[in-house]
């Protein structure tokens, strides 16, 4: 049973056309995105003006560079995106795309959002996948890339995907803070009550728990409705709306617009072959006689890739499912220590805000100084720092590193840190007097946050 559902799911020959749609709606997100990010002025606040960025634990190395540099990475992301939508030099396309959203991710951990690791994968998915063989300018070149059909793993690695990030943002969400107290959403809610029509909803005392239980159930069974052909309009209806309502309600960019465009893929696909097939009369009508002429033309990779995918793609979503999970093996409160936090699908799980202010002594005279975050952090850089463990680790060891070339002998840094968690009092995060020189980063338990 187990065989026959894997050969039918991931083996047997599938309709390219939910791939090429789901080619065109991604790399139109992806131009819209990198578009915003240019005229919202981002590159500047982000990457240019602030004199420190927060990095990756093993990924360091990455830096930014120049502005004018910063400005073409982004051309080059745009114009990459723009050739994956048309399907043209398609490959080289799609790596490009991953190589420039992922780099861009990477400068500046405090701009770490679920929906970027989520296009990061995603884009990296698209370059395995034959995408430009069906409505492509690539096709318009080559009529002989053409094909109908593809191996069902082409379309249902990103259902697998999509899958992972629903039922993990609800298995998550299955905890007393969310549904039994409503938190943080008993302290969001409230704040929204001025909006129009629907504000007045914000203020009933119930509400916060109604959104909290349907987030979840929403999260953990949408996929499965959205498979089932009898409720896949009604579920897709219902994503529209959670996800216009999230948009709405809370601060969190495109992620709402790119899981709308992405649950197409869930249907059928007759309906993208209507959809495909009425843009191919309207915009390349030149490509109707290749459909035609190949209409029954399958893909099949040559024989060393598929080696290679049958080996590799399992492993990849075992990561997948199975990286989430790595909080379990640390201990204490997870979202006051917030390690194994990222990475696991967690969106808008608490309500945490913190204040930082770091100290410079100087070992040999014994003069100690306040630092001003301000001279070397934005606002964001700040506020994300104030409340992470890893990234009040960075900022210290660049303040030392920092002084130690301005003069001072053997600097110790040294932090005094409140954090509130889901709006109880305000702890202090660490020990003020712990010389945060003497502490390295690592995958391992960081002992030196206080316990919650």
């Amino acid at each position: 049973m187990l065989k026959k559902w894997f050969n039918k799911t991931f083996i047997a020959p599938t309709s390219i056309t939910p791939l090429v749609t789901f080619r065109i709606v991604f790399g139109v997100m992806m131009m819209v995105g990198t578009a915003r990010f240019m005229a919202l002025g981002w590159i500047d606040d982000h990457y240019v003006k602030p004199l420190f960025h927060f990095t990756y634990y093993g990924f360091g190395w990455v830096k930014s560079i120049s502005h004018s540099g910063l400005i073409a990475v982004h051309i080059l992301l745009l114009i990459a995106s723009l050739l994956v939508v048309l399907g043209l030099f398609y490959r080289l396309s799609a790596i490009i795309v991953f190589v420039t959203f992922t780099y861009l991710e990477l400068i500046d951990l405090t701009y770490y959002l679920n929906h970027y690791y989520f296009v990061s994968i995603v884009a990296f998915l698209m370059i395995l996948v034959p995408a430009n063989r069906y409505l492509s300018l690539d096709v318009l070149r080559k009529p002989a890339l053409h094909c109908a059909n593809v191996p069902g793993w082409c379309v249902n690695i990103f259902k697998l995907q999509l899958a992972i990030v629903y039922i993990f943002a609800g298995l998550i969400k299955i905890n007393h803070d969310w549904l039994i107290n409503a938190l943080p959403l008993k302290i969001w809610l409230p704040a929204s009550d001025k909006l129009f029509l629907i504000g007045p909803i914000f203020t009933y005392k119930i509400t916060p728990y109604i959104f909290s239980w349907v987030g979840m159930l929403y999260d953990c069974s949408i996929v499965f409705w959205l498979l089932w052909p009898k409720t896949r309009w009604l579920a897709y209806i219902s994503v529209i709306v959670f996800h216009v309502l999230t948009g709405i309600l809370f601060q969190i960019g495109v992620f709402p617009v790119v899981m709308v465009g992405a649950t197409l893929l869930f249907f059928s696909p007759q309906w993208h072959q209507k959809i495909l097939w009425a843009m191919a009369r309207f915009i390349q009508p030149s490509q109707m006689h290749i459909i035609a002429k190949y209409k029954n033309s399958f893909y099949e990779p040559p024989r060393l890739q598929i080696h290679f995918f049958s080996f590799f793609l399992p492993l990849f979503f075992v990561f997948q499912i199975l990286f989430p999970w790595r909080f379990l093996l640390y201990p204490g409160n997870m979202y006051w220590t917030e390690q194994g936090y990222r990475f696991g699908w967690r969106v808008m799980l608490m309500e945490k805000a913190g204040t930082a202010t770091f100290y410079v002594t100087d070992s040999n005279t014994g003069k100690k100084g306040e630092v001003f975050n301000s001279d070397f952090l934005n606002s964001h850089q700040e506020k994300q720092m104030a409340m992470q463990p890893d990234m009040i680790l960075q900022y210290a060891h660049f303040l030392g590193n920092y002084y130690q070339k301005k003069g001072i002998q053997n600097p110790k840094v040294t932090a005094e840190i409140y954090v509130t968690l889901n709006a109880q009092p305000s702890k202090l995060y660490i020990d003020s007097t712990l010389n945060l020189m003497t502490v390295e980063d690592g995958w391992g338990d960081k002992k030196w946050v206080k316990a919650w």
